[in-house]
């Protein structure tokens, strides 16, 4: 058992973070009132000067030795290899592309009753958002075709465009190729594939219950008809790819790159993109990954110094004098991505700077891997889902604001019964449900 008495002073860096984050996102968000506030703050800002205040602390060790510390933060294999997964899942939904998602969503929606059209929207959304591993990008897509639904049939456009966002943090929680499924199992060493089993028995109890909740509540309106448009399902191929891949266990790299090669042959085979667009296409792709993978380098080396400085004791001594055996661990796990994630209103950067403490958390109280980086991945989709400042809520009200419809956050918000549902989830599986331990698991 770790006894190390720690230095409370070293969380000082995380605490700078946080403040700095934390004031100037309220400041641009409702002060300032700057669209996407706290998504116009400089986080990678942020970190250099949590660095900066981090390598100012502990005058025992030189500067040189310091740039050591942090240089062996960020070549670690897990960082590594974070990095390189963060760079090939942008680049396989740039080569794809976004319109096949909406193909999947008219082509069910035209082959489905208008009552049930608001339950195919959230098994819609879970669907494109495990496929195309981005919440984000499934809710700008798919909202604009809610508020279609919801005009031309009479549901509700808030529950429509709530069930949209719920939807989405299914996938954002399991899919293979989303940055907060890499972040979390790359964190804390386990494989994919065992992430993504322990998260689907947590996830799919709360999406049934979700499913007959919206269901309910479609037999509460009056309907008329769905939306139509043109569609086409073969653009959906490397998706199902890369799904069917992970499922069964291939490496993450070959799944990528199998999604990837059969991308490009089916989006040149179909004339949708010309070589040098699919070229430009991959590349943005790429650079879309770039912020995270810097937040990633950054997190490394702020870590590696906190953790010399005793923070990383000091935090755990505390966390253990709260949390008492293996549930309290894994509650304490989640609650501590949890208060991140408040505090940077981002998932993925939510959990990389929960890992290293999060690791050692599940060493203290007995965790497996894959359980640990399951319940990192779950909790911060959890709170994301909740915060009405983040990117998910805040890109949904300015996709219905293009569309002429005024609401605030928290109409969308008494709709989001996918989160509620794997919160529940998730506290029944860690009180009532014990986890069946692996060789592989064992510390």
């Amino acid at each position: 058992m770790n006894t190390k008495k720690g230095n409370a002073w070293g969380l000082l860096p995380m605490g700078v973070f946080i403040v700095f984050y934390l004031t100037l996102g309220i400041l641009f968000e409702y002060v300032m009132e700057i669209p996407m506030g706290f998504y116009n703050v400089p986080i990678v800002v942020a970190f250099l000067v949590a660095i900066l205040v981090a390598c100012l602390q502990n005058r025992k060790v030189d500067f040189e030795t310091k740039l050591s510390l942090m240089g062996q933060g960020v070549g670690d294999k897990n960082i590594i290899t974070m990095l390189l997964i963060f760079m090939m899942a942008g680049i396989f939904v740039g080569v794809v592309g976004r319109e096949s998602a909406e193909s999947v969503a008219y082509f069910v929606l035209s082959i489905t009753p208008p009552r049930l059209a608001v339950c195919m929207l959230f098994l819609i959304s879970c669907f494109i958002s495990t496929a195309m591993g981005t919440s984000v990008g499934t809710i700008t897509l798919i909202t604009p075709i809610a508020v279609a639904i919801a005009q031309s049939s009479g549901f509700s456009v808030a529950l429509c465009v709530g069930t949209v966002v719920g939807g989405a943090m299914f996938g954002d929680n399991l899919s293979f190729v989303s940055d907060t499924t890499i972040a979390a199992c790359n964190g804390q060493g386990c494989a994919m594939k065992d992430k993504f089993r322990t998260n689907f028995l947590i996830v799919l109890p709360a999406a049934i219950v979700t499913f007959f909740l919206i269901l309910f509540l479609s037999f509460q309106a009056d309907i008329q008809a769905n939306p139509t448009s043109d569609y086409d399902l073969v653009q959906i191929i490397p998706y199902v790819l890369v799904l069917i891949s992970g499922v069964i266990g291939i490496n993450v790299f070959v799944t990528l790159l199998i999604g990837i090669l059969s991308g490009c042959v089916i989006m040149l085979s179909t004339s949708a993109v010309d070589v040098p667009g699919l070229l430009a296409n991959m590349g943005a792709g790429a650079s879309g990954m770039f912020e995270t993978a810097m937040v990633a380098i950054l997190v490394a080396a702020l870590c590696a110094l906190i953790r010399q400085n005793g923070g990383f004791d000091a935090l755990l001594n505390g966390i253990r004098k709260v949390f008492r055996g293996k549930r309290g661990g894994q509650l304490g796990v989640g609650l501590l991505v949890g208060v991140m994630d408040i505090a940077t209103a981002n998932n993925t950067v939510a959990i990389v700077i929960s890992n290293p403490i999060a690791s050692d958390m599940a060493k203290e109280y007995g965790i497996s891997p894959r359980k640990t980086a399951s319940l990192l991945d779950t909790f911060s989709c959890i709170f994301q889902g909740f915060l009405p400042y983040g990117a998910q809520i805040l890109v949904a009200l300015s996709a219905v604001s293009t569309l002429g419809v005024t609401m605030n956050a928290f109409d969308i918000m008494k709709y989001m019964y996918y989160p509620m549902m794997l919160l529940f989830s998730s506290l029944v599986f860690i009180f009532f449900v014990p986890e069946k331990q692996k060789k592989a698991d064992r510390h």
